[in-house]
C-alpha cells in the first residue's frame, strides 16, 4: 500500500482529507520549503506541488501568477524534484505533483516518472492530459510506482467516467466548478452532483478541487461524502500577500489549513473566515 491509499485508509483521519497545493518555487525554492513544512505542521494530509508551466490552462489568474514568479526565480524540474527531497528529508506525507504534459514529454516521460518516484513522488496528475491519450504514460507510472490522477469535470460524460476509473489510482480529483482555478463563494450544486455520479463507477477516494477555500465549503463536501478537499488558489493568495514576510506567512498557512481540517466536524467546530 502506497502512501496515498495510506492516508485515505487511516483510521484516525477525519474526513474529508485536506489536500493542501502550492506552486514549486513560488517564490523561490527556500521559501517553498517553507510554505510546504507550514502546510504539513497544520495538517495537510496530501500535499500537491504544482510544476510551474509558461502555459498552465487549468489554472486562474492567482495560480498563474505564482507561476510566473517560480519561474523568474529560475526554477525547473530539476528544482522541483530538490523542493521534494527537502520534505523528504522530515516528512512522509504522500506528495502529488499536478504538471502538464509538454513538461513531461520535453525530459522524456520514462525520465520524468523515474526521477520523480525517486525524489519521493507518490502521484502526478498531467491537467491536460486526456484519458484516451494516457496509455503510455499510466505504463510508466505503474513501474515507477507512482499513482496515475486525472481530473473529472461536471461535462464529463458517465462512459469517460469509466474510462479514467479503469487508469485512476490513488484518488479522482473532481472539479468542483465550470472553469478555471480560484477562490468562489460557495459549493455548487453540480459539484455535489458529480461527487455522487462518480461514486457509482468507482470505490476509489474522490477528492472535490477548484474553488474551495472556505470552512464552511469543507463541512459542505464532507456532508456531501467527499473523501477529499483540495484548495489551492487560497493558499497562494497567502503566499502572495507575505512575500516580504515569510515568517508571517508560514504563520498564516499552518492556522489557516488548522482551520480549514476543524471543518470536518460537526456544525459548532466550524472556524468561521
Amino acid at each position: 500500500m502506497g502512501r496515498i491509499d495510506t492516508a485515505f485508509a487511516d483510521a484516525s483521519l477525519k474526513k474529508p482529507a485536506f489536500i493542501g497545493f502550492t506552486v514549486s518555487g513560488d517564490p523561490d525554492k527556500a521559501t517553498c520549503v517553507r510554505v510546504a513544512r507550514a502546510l504539513i505542521a497544520g495538517g495537510t494530509d496530501i500535499l500537491e506541488l504544482g510544476v510551474p508551466f509558461s502555459d498552465p490552462v487549468a489554472d486562474g489568474p492567482t495560480i498563474q501568477k505564482a507561476d510566473e514568479r517560480a519561474l523568474a526565480a529560475g526554477t525547473t524540474p530539476d528544482t522541483v524534484f530538490e523542493i521534494v527531497r527537502e520534505i523528504r528529508k522530515e516528512s512522509q506525507v504522500p506528495i502529488v505533483f499536478l504538471t502538464y504534459y509538454n513538461i513531461v514529454h520535453h525530459r522524456g516521460i520514462e525520465r520524468f516518472y523515474q526521477e520523480a518516484h525517486d525524489a519521493g513522488v507518490d502521484g502526478i496528475l498531467i491537467a491536460d492530459m486526456p484519458v484516451e491519450e494516457s496509455e503510455e504514460v499510466c505504463a510508466v507510472a505503474t513501474r515507477c510506482g507512482i499513482d496515475p490522477i486525472f481530473l473529472i469535470t461536471q461535462t464529463t460524460s458517465d462512459e469517460r467516467i469509466k474510462k479514467i476509473a479503469a487508469k485512476a489510482r490513488g484518488y479522482m480529483y473532481l472539479v468542483a466548478v465550470l472553469g478555471v482555478t480560484g477562490v468562489r463563494e460557495q459549493v455548487s450544486g453540480g459539484a455535489i452532483d458529480l461527487l455522487h455520479r462518480v461514486r457509482k463507477h468507482t470505490s476509489l477516494p474522490l477528492a472535490l478541487g477548484f474553488g474551495l477555500s472556505t470552512p464552511a465549503q469543507v463541512h459542505t463536501c464532507a456532508r456531501a461524502g467527499a473523501d477529499g478537499v483540495i484548495v489551492g488558489s487560497a493558499i497562494v493568495e497567502i503566499v502572495k500577500r507575505n512575500l516580504k514576510n515569510p515568517d508571517v506567512m508560514e504563520q498564516e498557512l499552518q492556522d489557516y489549513v488548522m482551520g480549514m481540517k476543524q471543518a470536518t466536524g460537526s456544525p459548532d467546530q466550524i472556524v468561521k473566515k
